[in-house]
């Protein structure tokens, strides 16, 4: 079936760029912010949402579950979609999806309708996201256009996130938490409009059949990998607070037996998904070594360039999420912020990408990915590294401005060089299965991120109650838990900028490419 639309009849081949494209990206750069927005927005909102719809906390945690276990588990079949079924169809049907799926969230009236909303979010997130990431690969075929044009995404990517705090502060204290799921509406619909004559259609060529088995495997096993981590994460903070009341019900007392809070590893039915998930895409991989049309041809992964983006996308997802996770528990928890105050609070970091994003389009075609990535990463690291020395009374622009700032400098010149490098070269076939392999990685990163930094965390404040108590502290000293949650936040801050220092190594030894390695010309927009 042939898109007559004008966008489409318009389009070009690379010698030829697609003259709308700068609208196009416009459009598609308004879908992309929803998608990075969604996965925070919702966080400051939590208490009143479970408040309002009467969720207990056992059940609290699916809100935010419900939408990541679907997003990461359907991205590489959404990759895939896009690639043979047309990259415009299927980010418009992906943005409609997103649309009506948020309007049920806010519309919902128990907790069964708010999970299904947020699971029907991450279904037609993980359509949208590999299709818009996939359109930008087709659009932008010169270098330094190219670059450009994932300086814009890197700045979305990097800043999104602080953005979405932000947001979801602003309309709680001043709205209602619904609308953190309406705000969607009238951008999605913009954004569709607006695609329909200025973004052109694009879909593989040769072979499309789909590899149904691979997409049931590795479906399954994604999400049963990040269920399980997410599980690890939610123990080890409800056993936190377990041991905590009881190690201060024994102080009071007089007992000097002190329960230690278990790190949330020994769950055995966490344990039970995340070596499930691995088995299934174990076999997902031999599967797709077999198959005549896969749904991941292994060369995308197997490729030294695209390969070592990857596993640093997977370390700097893992670290990135201490910093708002752990950040917006500070400054609400500790420093007393209210939620908008909290999430101007969290700026920072956005401005340093913005800065940063627009440097590296600047700079990547003229000295190629790596260094940037490698410096990237080391002042993201010195940014959260900044930011493991804040205290009960630490000033604002004592520490955590600068490290936000720092923070965000270093993502932003992550993000630019390490999503151009992980779709250069990917070929049209392969452009929404490479772009979906990045979004999977960085998703599946911040679960297991979350996991072993909360565990990290509670094993910090349950040590340092723990001697607080032993050495005579009083247990109603609202200052002694505040001191323990600032030395568990300390303490995710320090690993977390371990995972960033690891990810710029990664980038160091296994990145090769240079700016020569950025071609002109390796994709064509097909009609369709």
């Amino acid at each position: 079936m042939t898109d007559t639309s004008p966008a489409t009849t318009g389009a070009a081949p690379a010698d030829e760029p697609y003259e709308r494209r700068w609208l196009a990206l416009g459009v598609i750069a308004m879908t992309v912010l929803l998608v990075i927005l969604d996965a925070t927005i919702v966080n400051i909102a939590l208490p009143a949402v479970t408040a309002d719809l009467g969720i207990s906390a056992a059940s609290q945690q699916w809100i935010v579950t419900a939408y990541t276990l679907t997003f990461g588990g359907f991205l590489l079949l959404g990759g895939r979609i896009a690639d043979f079924w047309g990259r415009k169809r299927t980010y418009l049907v992906g943005a409609a999806g997103f649309a009506v799926a948020s309007a049920l969230g806010g519309f919902a009236q128990n907790e069964a309708m708010l999970f299904g909303a947020r699971a029907l979010q991450g279904v037609f997130g993980a359509l949208l996201a590999p299709a818009s990431l996939a359109l930008l690969t087709v659009l932008f075929t010169d270098p330094k256009e190219r670059a450009k044009a994932f300086g814009v995404y890197g700045a979305i990517a990097g800043g999104g996130a602080a953005i979405g705090l932000l947001l979801g502060g602003v309309l709680t204290e001043y709205a209602d938490w619904r609308w953190c799921f309406w705000v969607n509406l009238p951008v999605a619909l913009l954004a569709i409009l607006l695609a329909i004559p200025f973004v052109p259609e694009s879909k593989a060529p040769g072979d499309t059949s789909y590899d149904i088995p691979g997409a049931v495997l590795v479906t399954l096993g994604l999400a049963s990998i990040v269920y399980g981590f997410t599980r690890v994460a939610e123990a080890a903070q409800t056993n936190a607070a377990e041991a905590a009341a009881a190690n201060a019900r024994a102080m009071a007392e007089g007992r000097t037996t002190l329960v230690p809070a278990d790190s949330g590893w020994s769950d055995g039915l966490a344990w039970l998904f995340i070596v499930g998930g691995l088995v299934l895409v174990a076999l997902f991989v031999l599967l797709e070594l077999r198959t005549r049309n896969p749904l991941l041809p292994m060369r995308i992964v197997l490729d030294r360039n695209r390969g070592g983006a990857y596993l640093t996308s997977t370390l700097v997802g893992a670290g990135l999420i201490g910093a708002f996770f752990f950040l917006s528990l500070y400054f609400q928890q500790v420093l007393g912020y209210e939620p908008v105050v909290a999430g101007f609070a969290s700026l920072p970091v956005t401005l340093g990408v913005f800065i940063s994003a627009g440097a590296s389009s600047v700079l990547l075609p003229r000295i190629g990915p790596k260094p940037l990535m490698v410096l990237g990463g080391l002042l993201a690291a010195a940014g959260l590294f900044t930011l493991s020395f804040v205290g009960l009374d630490t000033g604002f622009w004592e520490l955590p401005f600068p490290g936000q700032l720092l923070l965000g400098l270093g993502l932003g010149f992550t993000f630019v060089p390490l999503s151009n490098l992980a779709l250069v070269g990917a070929g049209e076939h392969d452009a929404g299965a490479a772009s979906a392999m990045l979004n999977a990685t960085q998703q599946v990163g911040a679960s297991i991120g979350t996991a072993v930094l909360a565990s990290l965390s509670v094993a910090a404040i349950s040590t340092y109650t723990a001697d607080a108590l032993g050495a005579g502290g009083n247990p109603q000293d609202p200052a002694l838990g505040l001191a323990a949650q600032v030395e568990g936040y300390t303490t995710a801050f320090t690993w977390a900028a371990g995972l960033l220092v690891l990810g710029a190594l990664v980038s160091a030894v296994l990145v090769k490419a240079t700016k020569e390695d950025l071609p002109a010309g390796d994709a064509v927009v097909h009609v369709g």
